[in-house]
């Protein structure tokens, strides 16, 4: 392989990128409003539930019960009647519904144990597995409060003393805009490389190469090279300006490492794109394979749902991902702070994995080209 002539190829390629609008558009969005609209429009677990109460007690208990839920974790409750609230929760009105019993408060006093009924829309899933929790400690609270005459007298057996590390604020824009890099770095690099051999058999240049003095390996290393440094740059940029500057989100490690990963990371997913490529026959079919291949590399990365979440079997399977160790990578040394001394497990897997999906690759691609001759 001649480097001139990867570097002369490869400045062809980024020549060819230049001209074409749309992935410039494309590029420009994904690496600025992309990333800021994920880390700024992520969704609370628990945000204006709507929720209703039967109070049949009208204690001061019961109002002070009532009284405890309001926004922004509930909507303002609703008094409603036991005759209502099946047809409330049928329709979709309320996600809870507290029902609260006739002298609650005159048993609770006398020392018995009245129970509260708590009816859930299990439909709203996100709402309703959190949105329990907190209506459980919030009676619980407000109960102990009204037996103790006040919230200072409770003294629990053992303090629990919480240490928020990495995160102390718990703001969610630091991970949805560190993950939502993660998940640009990986589609561009797909998209570019796959487009840009796309688009030279479409256009018939993929010939003019064939009748050159260049190998299929020059010809895919100066694809790869010039991809990658374009979303290098670009995610250079968005950890710059975006994250750090617009969202203001502090990196605890080095950036130098991160981006190191990222190289090694493009490495892999590039030459995956490039496979692609070589199995689709024109750009709406490349379009249906990725959705085919970056949906499961999101989903199951660990970015979405922790990989030790996820069934044993899915757990197996994703570590020959690229994805589940840039992931575990990025998010060891942008917020964890870590060196490579912690890392260099995800560094080598992302270059034995790279180095397979490259050789698998370079094989298509000199089939495609042998056929086309």
């Amino acid at each position: 392989m001649r480097l001139a002539t990867v570097a002369h190829l490869g400045i062809k390629e980024l020549y060819s990128l230049a001209r074409d609008p749309v992935m410039i558009l494309l590029m420009l969005h994904a690496f600025t409003v992309a990333i800021y609209s994920s880390a700024t429009a992520m969704p609370d677990p628990l945000h204006k539930a709507p929720i209703a109460f039967v109070d049949e007690d009208d204690s001061p208990l019961s109002r002070r019960l009532v009284d405890a839920f309001y926004p922004p974790f509930f909507l303002p409750p609703a008094r409603i009647t036991l005759a209502t609230m099946d047809a409330r929760l049928d329709a979709g009105v309320d996600t809870f519904a507290i029902v609260i019993p006739p002298e609650f408060q005159h048993d609770l006093l006398a020392g018995r144990a009245p129970a509260l009924q708590l009816n859930v829309d299990a439909t709203r899933v996100s709402q309703a597995l959190s949105g329990s929790a907190y209506v459980q400690a919030i009676a619980g609270g407000e109960i102990d409060a009204f037996l103790a005459g006040r919230r200072d007298a409770l003294q629990p057996p053992v303090d629990l003393i919480h240490r928020m590390r990495f995160n102390p604020e718990l703001d969610k824009t630091w991970f949805g805009g560190a993950m939502e890099l993660v998940n640009s770095v990986t589609m561009l690099s797909f998209v570019l490389t796959g487009a840009a051999l796309i688009r030279e058999r479409e256009r018939g240049t993929i010939e003019h190469l064939l009748v050159m003095p260049v190998t299929p390996l020059e010809i895919m290393a100066a694809k790869v090279w010039s991809m990658a440094l374009v979303v290098m740059l670009a995610t250079s940029l968005s950890l710059t300006v975006v994250i750090r500057g617009l969202l203001a989100v502090p990196m605890a490690g080095s950036v130098t490492l991160f981006l190191a990963g990222t190289a090694l990371h493009l490495f892999a997913t590039t030459s995956m794109g490039l496979f692609l490529a070589t199995v689709a026959r024109s750009m709406p079919q490349f379009g249906l394979l990725l959705l085919l291949v970056l949906i499961p590399l999101h989903m199951l990365s660990g970015g979405v749902t922790p990989i030790e979440a996820m069934p044993d079997g899915i757990q197996r399977i994703m570590q020959f991902a690229p994805t589940t160790h840039y992931t575990t990578l990025a998010q060891a040394v942008l917020f964890r702070g870590a060196g490579v001394d912690v890392v260099w497990p995800q560094l080598l897997a992302l270059v034995v994995i790279g180095a397979v999906l490259s050789g698998l690759a370079l094989l298509r691609f000199r089939r495609m080209l042998a056929a086309m001759a």
